[in-house]
């Protein structure tokens, strides 16, 4: 039985409407996956933890999930259209091994990566280099109806022939066309087609090729989702998933050619996550500047920290990193889990949610809870109700545990588990006395004692930072990936 149908913000229609599924009580969901040519940074981990909130949310209202991923191990090129180097390519030159050894070392990062973060695997991962088949299949079809041309070797797709090409990012094709930022492709009868195939480019010595009816080739970034997607979910789903940046180019792309394929709507639902900034800017690697779960926790956060920090912030919306808002959203998620523990031990592990059987104020904040989750994902207004039940004096505690560990399905936060170790919380009570105490000088102008504190903590490598919210402290400075490491 579904619990209530949630409403989800459609990129397609710019509104958010009711999740009405293909299947009743069943989501077909495909979400693009990472490039495997590097480690993900946590710009590109946000995205995913906004959809592991989604697949979370579904499953607590009682929908049936198939959840399909990617991953791109082959055909993502360096340039902005269908120019450059696949970066996987790229990335195995330059450090010396092959192509299979990048793709399988940065997968399994990425997977350590999202276990970590708390984040449940999709019910089907797929990798592009196992789906060649499917690829020149679909290229095949687009070829019979005439929406796809050969020139030069190279497989097309024909946009001048698909009226709805860039409906949904809202494309001016002519302004994009007096302004175009990249050289125009000789064998292209428009600057808007793409390629569906390779048999011939700049790079002559491809490492990954495969034999095609056009010749010994590969395919091209595009053609890999919509071939992988209908693969495993059929050629209709309900909800596609990807990151903002991927909504001009990239999906825009995979809907003229899937649904020129099909000859009928796709996918009725497109949900994007937006960016993380790192100063005024979005973390991306071709920015030369990234940070890793590795670098979080080389200075003393959890990556359940940097789940809190997203969480805390609607994913439509951009999210400012710094080391200020993760010491933020570390220590609240640290006074979550240590409440949550406390009411462990008090009530014992065997607590559940009836909601037939709560109290009428549990009963509001159990509702209050599914509604900010129905409203299009609202974890802000979730954690809200969240910190309600604990600061409630009017609730029990077996009803406060129920509605946290409850909504912590969601959250994914661990706040049943255990807590830090006993000589992590012995560490992190000594630092907040110390900082207390340099405060307390500081009142009383005592100058010498709080420089004599400050350098002390320094010794123990801890940064203290005096702003408008207080005294923050952080462990020794993220240094940002460089580009020689991190192509």
């Amino acid at each position: 039985m579904i619990l209530k149908v949630p409403h989800l913000y459609n990129t397609a229609t710019r509104s958010k409407e009711p999740l009405k599924t293909l299947q009743e009580g069943e989501v077909l969901l495909y979400c693009c996956g990472p490039t495997v040519y590097a480690r993900a940074h946590i710009g590109n981990l946000r995205t995913y933890i906004f959809e592991d909130l989604l697949c979370r949310t579904l499953r607590l209202l009682g929908y049936q999930l198939r959840h399909v991923m990617n991953i791109t191990d082959i055909g993502h090129l360096s340039g902005e259209g269908d120019d450059g180097e696949d970066k996987i390519v790229s990335s195995a030159r330059q450090q010396g091994t092959t192509v299979g050894a990048i793709a399988q070392r940065f997968m399994d990062l990425f997977f350590a990566d999202a276990d970590s973060l708390n984040i449940k695997r999709p019910s089907i991962v797929c990798r592009a280099t196992d789906h060649i088949t499917d690829m020149i299949n679909l290229i095949q079809r687009l070829l019979d109806c005439q929406l796809a041309y050969r020139k030069g070797g190279n497989v097309y797709f024909d946009t001048a022939r698909f009226p709805q090409y860039g409906a949904m990012a809202h494309l001016n094709l002519q302004m994009q066309q007096a302004g175009a930022r990249v050289a125009i492709d000789s064998n292209k009868r428009s600057e808007h087609d793409f390629v569906l195939w390779f048999t011939k480019s700049k790079f002559e010595k491809q490492a990954m090729r495969w034999k095609s009816p056009w010749g010994m080739g590969y395919p091209g970034w595009h053609i890999e989702c919509s071939a992988m997607s209908m693969r495993w979910l059929g050629e209709q789903f309900d909800i596609h998933c990807g990151g903002v940046d991927h909504i001009a180019v990239h999906h825009t792309n995979e809907i003229a050619q899937s649904e020129g394929a099909i000859g009928r709507p796709w996918v009725r639902y497109w949900l994007h996550g937006e960016f993380l900034l790192m100063g005024q800017e979005k973390m991306a690697k071709s920015q030369g500047g990234t940070v890793s779960l590795d670098d979080l926790s080389k200075i003393g956060f959890d990556p359940l920290d940097y789940r809190y920090l997203c969480l805390g912030a609607h994913y439509r919306r951009q999210l400012h990193w710094s080391h200020q808002t993760m010491y933020s959203a570390q220590q609240a998620r640290h006074k979550l889990q240590h409440h949550a523990q406390d009411l462990l031990q008090r009530c014992g592990t065997a607590v559940t949610l009836q909601s037939e059987e709560l109290s009428a104020l549990a009963a509001r904040y159990y509702q209050n809870g599914i509604d900010a989750l129905v409203d299009d994902l609202n974890a802000p207004q979730l954690l809200a109700q969240l910190w309600g039940i604990c600061r409630d004096r009017g609730l029990a505690a077996s009803e406060q545990l129920a509605l946290i560990l409850h909504f912590d399905q969601v959250l994914g936060l661990s706040l049943g588990k255990a807590r830090l170790s006993h000589s992590q919380e012995e560490d992190q009570a000594e630092i907040e006395t110390l900082i207390a105490k340099r405060n307390e000088a500081r009142q009383k102008k005592d100058w010498s004692t709080a420089d004599a504190i400050r350098h002390q903590l320094a010794a123990r490598n801890v940064i203290l930072e005096d702003s408008s919210e207080g005294t923050l402290w952080r462990r020794e400075s993220v240094v940002a990936s460089s580009p020689s490491t991190i192509q």
